[in-house]
């Protein structure tokens, strides 16, 4: 167990780069399929699912897998990794260069890893998570988190005209309130890793999904940005046997508890 979160980071960054290689080959080559509730897949979805569930298997057989493309049932194991092989597939088959690949590894439903690789932008982001209540764990984690293995925080300022805020295509009714600069990225993890690391002042998602979420909510967490649900219910611990295709996370992110005041009521009226 003493090696076990050097061995998840190793992993993590390993099969990560090797599955962006080959994305980054792909990239503005491939077609795109649309999926029954509208969103987009191409066949470098289901390569990159397919290789990191191959990969995760071999490595750690005891652990469970939840992923976008294949498995959106929370499994048993007390272990589960939760991936979005290709995060960002618009962006990808558009030629936009912001997408990634996304991992959470979970212990008992709770996060406690997050790795976000975004191959064209030579970017990624990894942290750990660890809360005190959680006795249950032996050698648990840091709690920490890095961009390109330099430590990162959130941005500590009060709000400016020149500041960033991150939207989501879903989310622009709350566009006219908002008294910062604005950015639509398309892809949510990104949103989240941008206010994580202090390059936007906060962010919000109306409809991500677990896979979106998994590993950008450690990673925020870790740096000490300040995570907001804006569903009904606690996220964590998912729980055993529940489908998660059709589960939104709305989220709003913000650098310091400073900014929750103004920026929540600006978001009410995305709350699920």
């Amino acid at each position: 167990m003493a090696d076990l979160w050097n061995q998840v980071l190793k992993f993590a960054e390993t099969t990560t780069f090797r599955v962006g290689n080959q994305l980054l080959k792909d990239f503005g080559n491939v077609k795109a399929d649309e999926k029954a509730d509208g969103s987009l897949v191409t066949k470098s979805d289901r390569w990159a699912d397919r290789t990191i569930r191959e990969a995760i298997a071999s490595t750690f057989p005891s652990h469970g897998i939840l992923t976008e493309e294949s498995q959106q049932i929370f499994p048993s194991n007390e272990w589960c990794w939760i991936i979005d092989p290709l995060d960002g597939t618009t962006n990808f088959t558009n030629g936009v260069p912001i997408w990634g690949t996304s991992m959470g590894l979970f212990y008992r439903g709770t996060p406690m890893f997050g790795y976000v690789n975004l191959p064209p932008l030579r970017q990624s982001y990894y942290g750990f998570y660890y809360q005190e209540n959680q006795t249950y764990l032996n050698n648990p984690p840091i709690t920490r988190a890095f961009l390109n293995n330099r430590q990162i925080n959130p941005i500590q300022d009060i709000i400016s005209g020149n500041h960033l805020f991150n939207l989501c295509s879903r989310s622009t009714k709350i566009l006219p309130q908002l008294p910062t600069k604005i950015r639509m990225l398309g892809m949510a993890s990104y949103n989240f890793l941008l206010v994580a690391s202090g390059a936007s002042i906060g962010g919000v998602e109306a409809t991500p999904k677990i896979w979106d979420i998994a590993g950008s909510w450690v990673i925020a967490k870790a740096a000490g940005a300040i995570w907001i649900p804006l569903g009904s219910g606690d996220i964590f611990p998912l729980k055993i046997g529940k489908d998660y295709l059709n589960h939104p996370f709305p989220a709003l992110v913000v650098g310091n508890e400073k900014l929750v005041p103004y920026f929540l009521p600006i978001v009410e009226p995305l709350r699920k």
